[in-house]
């Protein structure tokens, strides 16, 4: 893949996007529900307490990612044509879809009874995919950034 991650068209259509702000504002959000909740699925799996509050905040965390997820593809969808798996997104969109399917394979497992702590320990498999994922898409931004910057366009809102 080039270095470039957008075409000049392209990183305008990016900056005058709406969606690319909606996700500047609901990345942060996710990421504090995920540390929230990373936390208090530890602190289940130390202490065995706080079961039903680790719940709340799976459901959120699962919630948020699902937002973020349809919001990203209808942005991907504008500036690139495609709603996933974009040239310039491939690998983000591999592996948020990892981190969606082990996300979701919590409703599977409470379906079928597993154990609160196999449900827990689930749930730190998939923090661990979403923080890989997570690490993507900041890499991704830094890259825009500096294709901004190399190119003289302004910097928009957000990266």
């Amino acid at each position: 893949m080039s270095q470039s991650t957008y075409t000049p068209a392209q990183l305008e259509k990016r900056n005058k996007s709406k969606w690319t702000l909606v996700q500047a504002i609901l990345a942060p959000i996710q990421f504090l529900a995920f540390i929230i909740s990373f936390a208090l699925v530890v602190r289940y799996l130390v202490t065995g307490q706080g079961y039903m509050i680790a719940t709340v905040s799976v459901l959120i965390k699962i919630s948020l990612l699902w937002l973020i997820t349809i919001t990203g593809m209808i942005w991907e969808k504008e500036i690139f044509g495609q709603w996933f798996l974009a040239p310039q997104f491939f690998w983000e969109d591999v592996g948020n879809a990892v981190a969606m399917v082990l996300h979701n394979i919590y409703f599977l497992a409470r379906w079928l009874g597993w154990s609160h702590e196999t449900i827990m320990m689930l749930m730190l498999v998939a923090y661990i995919a979403y923080l890989f994922n997570c690490t993507q898409f900041i890499m991704k931004g830094l890259q825009a950034r500096k294709q901004r910057q190399l190119t003289g366009q302004p910097l928009a809102q957000i990266d």
